[in-house]
């Protein structure tokens, strides 16, 4: 069976950075920034991302290319040691399982964007209980667009990495972020914008070394790119050997950061808009309420405010937001797919089918216990499972694997690396720096 492979540097940037690129950045970001100190987070986050969520996500796209395999195969092809072989088997399928999980509550929050992405539509035409429906929470409308969600999920899956991944990251990625520019120049225009602006630009100094906003910032920069879980690993094993997989990773993060520092030019700014139409944003001591919840409460009620201008940037947003989660939506199913095609030699469509129904039930049967599962499985999931799996993933290409090994990957498509700043510093900064940073994070969490 013919491996799938990524047609250029540009569709595989394209795919990764749409796999990072998902709610965690266009709204988790925004919110981790007014609940954090405004621009001094925004300063924190971006030395973090560079400094240690990139040496990390290299650590997975050079596995992931060294092995073409996912991270079920790849990790115990690492050593020939019976017993680490095993261990990253055990990683590998731990991976599998919590991604499997991930897609399940994502796909349920991806389905309440589509019905509020509906919804203006629906109102223009006159269906006022339809439209009320949509924006209600309800069993029935969280079963059926959790549905339609995964349904769309598996046909872009299920239609392989070049026609599937690649030809539809390729479409949504520029859309993402047409929307995100246009509703970002709206936005700036109305009253009480550019305060929010300078909220998000500019940073209180004094706030910089808060030990709350560095965790914080820490957790967001390393989490947003998607790490821990395989879905790097597996792109990274889609990527052709001529392309130079340090450049190609640099600008997945490039645009991974830069796109989240974009959407708070949208988010920040739109909550003292907000706020200057009466709307209840922050407490009396000036803390955001109800982050959680905000993109389904309080921008509604934002857009109400607009008038004319309302319905048409209540659509744009939500469309902006979907896009968002459909680009990460594809990569997580993207991890236990690959695995069942490739170690049991099985047809992809089927087998799109068959796992992205599993994991539907999942989310369906967090659907009917949502007041105690929707909560658990998200907490289980981000704050638990994915930091020790990362941790595992940087102890595997730093001390597992021989250095000569990774070197002699990077350099099949970057001849002389061992010469350049990456190479210098890269294997002791994954060895050391990136697993101290993760047992932070996991205690913190604890």
């Amino acid at each position: 069976m013919e491996r799938g492979q990524f047609s250029s540097r540009a569709g595989f940037i394209m795919a990764a950075a749409g796999a990072a690129v998902g709610l965690g950045n266009v709204w988790g970001f925004p919110t981790q920034v007014a609940s954090n100190g405004g621009g001094a987070f925004v300063l924190v986050y971006l030395l973090l991302a560079f400094c240690l969520a990139y040496p990390a996500l290299m650590a997975e796209l050079i596995v992931g290319r060294h092995a073409r395999a996912n991270a079920v195969i790849a990790l115990p092809m690492l050593s020939d040691k019976p017993t680490l072989k095993l261990g990253g088997k055990v990683v590998g399928i731990a991976g599998l399982i919590t991604v499997a999980v991930i897609l399940s509550f994502y796909a349920i929050i991806a389905g309440w964007l589509f019905a509020f992405a509906i919804e203006p539509i629906v109102s223009f035409l006159g269906f006022t209980d339809a439209a009320n429906w949509l924006t209600q929470f309800s069993l029935s409308r969280n079963i059926i667009f959790t549905l339609c969600f995964m349904i769309l999920t598996i046909l872009i899956i299920g239609a392989g990495v070049n026609q599937g991944i690649e030809r539809w990251s390729k479409r949504m990625m520029p859309a993402l972020v047409l929307i995100l520019i246009a509703l970002i120049g709206y936005m700036l225009t109305l009253p009480n914008a550019m305060v929010g602006l300078s909220h998000y630009l500019t940073p209180d100094f004094s706030q910089i070394f808060d030990g709350q906003l560095i965790i914080s910032a820490m957790g967001q920069a390393f989490f947003s790119l998607s790490l821990g879980v395989g879905c790097m690993l597996i792109y990274g094993s889609y990527l052709s050997s001529n392309e130079n997989i340090v450049k190609a990773g640099a600008w997945v993060t490039l645009l991974d950061v830069g796109l989240a520092f974009v959407a708070g030019l949208l988010i920040i700014p739109s909550m003292y808009i907000a706020a200057h139409f009466g709307v209840e944003i922050f407490d009396a001591d000036g803390a955001l309420l109800n982050s959680d919840t905000l993109i389904f409460t309080i921008l509604p009620a934002l857009f109400e405010q607009m008038g004319a201008a309302g319905p048409i940037v209540a659509l744009a947003f939500f469309i902006l937001m979907s896009l968002a989660a459909l680009t990460s939506s594809i990569s997580l199913l993207e991890v236990p797919v690959a695995y069942v095609v490739e170690a049991h030699k099985k047809p992809r469509a089927l087998t799109s089918w068959i796992i992205g129904a599993l994991v539907t039930a999942l989310s369906l049967t967090i659907v009917f216990n949502f007041s105690w599962l929707f909560g658990l499985v998200i907490t289980v999931t981000t704050k638990y499972s994915q930091p020790i799996l990362g941790l595992f993933f940087c102890l595997y290409a730093g001390w597992v694997w021989h250095r000569n090994g990774a070197l002699a990957e990077i350099k099949k498509g970057y001849q002389g690396a061992e010469n350049g700043l990456f190479w210098k510093v890269w294997p002791w900064y994954v060895k050391f720096v990136c697993p101290l940073f993760i047992i932070v994070m996991f205690v913190h969490a604890l």
